[in-house]
């Protein structure tokens, strides 16, 4: 019997682009809405795996929160073609500028149960400078909407290495939404994309240097961990129990459908997407034709870089039963790399340190080496 999948479905609207944003998203517009809406239910109605268990529904974007009610008509297309859990996790992200109590009292009633929001800073000053369009009482107020209107389950972003960020700003952040309680805050570092506004704009003059970012982060693991907050991958926190069921999908490489432009999949052992297109998927008569095949997934090598990502790390025994593989030259090399601080070996465990998911891409590559 398969194993449950997870279900992303990719909502490309916002009310404008933040200036560090790669991700596929346009202008919001109720006509393109609309249509889309349609384009997702027929995808849904003909995708692949119809009929599987799901345990995780994800919506993504852009601001999945500008459709309203419609998220539901979505939601339910996926109950009609597959077999969604009792317990299924159903998230939806959510800009704190883009909600109102009445809205998320319907999409909790209708089947959500967690939300995301894009908070990303304690400081109005560097939420201007990351063109956020709310304030940071304006966060406040949406957590506690959410919670009013009944979500159990929320969680938070938070943005490391902006301009004139410090140690205060961080713990400002943690602790405001730990006293709200959130459950969940991931924290991910400022990557400068090529063809943002900010690599435009030369941004990365003004924020810490990599020095400053890394004691930054390290910062934030210690004022998470004291505020009950546990690492479970390198960018994400949560209270026991509350790690997210879908982000942790694609770190164990396990399977999920991607749904809409830009949306990637994991399903039968091949790996596909589709293209950044909004007007090809809402005009395709078969949008799952357009997808493009990026290949098989899940081997041995992509299973020790996604599992690395995650703080319970890789059972090596499993590893090497698993993929036949002789394991003694990559054990020599973790025990020096553990002298170092980077990583630990418990109990036929290996997995990062905090100081090691800072180094992860070299530390994996030097691991790799000695395997492959």
């Amino acid at each position: 019997m398969s194993n449950p999948i997870g279900i992303y479905l990719h909502i490309p609207f916002c009310m404008s682009k933040c200036p560090y944003c790669d991700f596929y998203s346009l202008p919001y517009c109720e006509q393109n809405a609309q249509q889309y809406v349609g384009a997702l239910l027929h995808a849904l109605d003909t995708a692949p795996g119809k009929g599987r268990e799901v345990d995780s529904i994800y919506f993504g974007g852009g601001t999945p929160v500008l459709l309203g009610g419609a998220l539901l008509e979505i939601l339910q297309g996926v109950y009609r073609n597959f077999s969604v859990q009792p317990d299924c996790e159903v998230t939806l992200e959510a800009n704190p500028a883009a909600m109102t109590l009445q809205t998320l009292r319907q999409l909790h009633g209708g089947g959500f149960n967690r939300i995301s929001m894009g908070v990303q800073s304690a400081s109005d000053r560097e939420l201007q400078t990351l063109g956020r369009r709310h304030s940071f009482e304006q966060a406040v107020q949406s957590v506690q909407m959410a919670q009013q209107a009944g979500f159990e389950n929320v969680s938070v972003d938070l943005m490391l290495g902006t301009p004139g960020q410090g140690r205060q700003s961080v713990e400002h952040f943690v602790s405001t939404f730990a006293q709200l309680g959130v459950q969940h805050i991931s924290g991910y570092l400022l990557k400068i994309e090529p063809g943002t506004a900010f690599a435009k704009n030369q941004i990365e003059r003004l924020c810490p240097d990599e020095d400053q970012s890394a004691q930054l982060y390290l910062d934030t693991v210690e004022l998470m961990e004291q505020h009950g907050f546990l690492q479970y991958e390198i960018s994400n926190f949560a209270l026991p129990g509350r790690e997210s069921r879908h982000n942790l999908k694609y770190w164990r490489c396990q399977e999920y459908l991607g749904v809409g432009p830009a949306a990637h999949s994991f399903l039968g052992g091949r790996r596909f997407y589709f293209p950044r297109d909004l007007a090809g998927f809402v005009n395709a008569s078969d949008s799952w034709e357009q997808v493009v095949q990026d290949g098989s997934g899940g081997d041995a090598q992509e299973q020790l870089m996604m599992r690395l990502r995650l703080r319970e790390g890789i059972d090596l025994g499993w590893f090497a039963r698993s993929f036949s593989l002789e394991l003694e030259p990559m054990y020599k090399r973790a025990q020096f790399l553990q002298k170092h601080g980077l990583l630990e070996l418990q109990k036929g465990r290996l997995f990062l340190t905090p100081q090691g998911f800072l180094l992860s891409n070299s530390v994996i590559s030097d691991l790799l080496a000695e395997v492959f």
